[in-house]
C-alpha cells in the first residue's frame, strides 16, 4: 500500500462513504471510487464493506487502522515541522475564531497585517465547531475556553463581558420586573443552552418566554434592535449598536476568557508570528471594550 491508499482507506473509515472522503481530500467521488478499487487491488484483501448504512471496516479494516492513523499523524507532524522552518513573510494562514471577533476584530488585524505584509493572506474560519490545530484544520485559533493540549502553546488575550439588552421600543411596552411572566426572551439554540451566559440569562428572567433562539450572535443582536425581546449578549459585540441598550438594573452577566492558540511547531514561522502580532494589536486596540490580559 502507497501513501494515497492510506489516505482513501483513513477517509472512507472517516466519513463512511465516498462522497465525505471525497471532500476530506479535496477529489471527485469518481476518482475516489477508483482510488478505493486500486487499494483493493494492491492490497489483495478487502479493508472496507459497503453496508446500506455506509462503509464499515471489515477486521482486516479494524486490525491496520491504528497503524494508519498513527501514519497520518506522523505525516501531519512532519508537514508541521517543515512549515515551522518556513521563513517567508508570505504565504496562506488559516485563522478561527468565534463569529463576534471574526466579524469585528479580526478585520481590524487584517487591514494593519495587509499594510506591513501584503505577501500574508488569511482564510478565516468562522465556525462554532472547535477547529483542530492538530490536524492542520487551522493555524490559529481564537476560542473562549483554554486550550488543553500539550502540543499547542495558548495564551489568554482579554476577557469578554456579556450583559442582558432590549431595544427602547420594548423597554417602554415592558417596564414590568425581570421577574414578571410577561417578559420574551432571545437565547441560544438547546445545544448550546449549557453555556453561562444562557443559564444566567433564564436565571434573571425565569418566568419569561423564550421567541427566539439562534446560534448567531448577530442574529440574536438583530433580533434583539428589532424589538423582539431581551437577550445576553457580549458588551463588545451590543455596546456599539445603535438602538440597543443595556438593562443596567440586571448587573454585568458571566465573563468569558479568550484564548489564542497556535501549534509548537508553527508558533515561530514568521508569517504566523506577524499574525499573532496584528492580532495583539488589534486587541489592544479595542481594549476599552475588553478586559486586556
Amino acid at each position: 500500500m502507497n501513501w494515497d491508499d492510506i489516505r482513501t482507506f483513513l477517509a472512507i473509515a472517516r466519513a463512511r462513504s465516498l462522497s465525505g472522503a471525497a471532500r476530506e481530500l479535496g477529489l471527485s467521488q469518481s476518482t475516489m471510487s477508483r482510488r478505493l478499487v486500486a487499494l483493493e487491488e494492491r492490497s489483495g484483501a478487502r479493508l472496507l464493506l459497503k453496508t446500506p448504512h455506509g462503509y464499515e471496516l471489515t477486521p482486516l479494516g479494524e486490525s491496520v487502522l491504528a497503524n494508519a492513523q498513527r501514519m497520518d499523524e506522523d505525516a501531519m507532524a512532519l508537514e508541521r515541522v517543515v512549515q515551522g522552518r518556513d521563513v517567508a513573510l508570505s504565504g496562506l494562514v488559516r485563522l478561527t475564531t468565534v463569529e463576534t471577533l471574526a466579524n469585528r476584530l479580526i478585520p481590524i488585524a487584517a487591514a494593519k497585517l495587509r499594510e506591513d505584509y501584503p505577501g500574508i493572506s488569511i482564510d478565516l474560519l468562522s465556525d462554532t465547531r472547535s477547529l483542530s490545530l492538530i490536524e492542520r484544520e487551522a493555524d490559529i485559533a481564537i476560542r473562549m475556553v483554554r486550550f488543553e493540549h500539550n502540543e499547542l502553546i495558548s495564551r489568554r488575550m482579554g476577557t469578554m463581558v456579556c450583559a442582558l439588552y432590549a431595544s427602547p421600543d420594548y423597554l417602554a411596552a415592558h417596564p414590568e420586573p425581570l421577574t414578571d411572566p410577561g417578559h420574551r426572551l432571545i437565547t441560544v439554540m438547546p445545544d448550546m443552552a449549557h453555556q453561562a451566559e444562557a443559564r444566567w440569562l433564564l436565571e434573571k428572567a425565569p418566568e419569561a418566554q423564550v421567541v427566539y433562539r439562534s446560534n448567531s450572535r448577530d442574529a440574536q443582536a438583530g433580533a434583539v434592535h428589532e424589538g423582539l425581546g431581551i437577550a445576553c449578549l457580549p458588551q463588545y459585540l451590543a455596546e456599539t449598536m445603535p438602538g440597543v441598550v443595556r438593562l443596567k438594573d440586571a448587573g454585568l452577566g458571566p465573563a468569558r476568557e479568550i484564548w489564542l492558540g497556535v501549534h509548537r511547531d508553527l508558533r515561530d514561522m514568521p508569517r504566523i508570528r506577524a499574525v499573532i502580532d496584528a492580532l495583539d494589536a488589534a486587541f489592544k486596540a479595542e481594549r476599552l471594550r475588553f478586559l486586556v490580559a
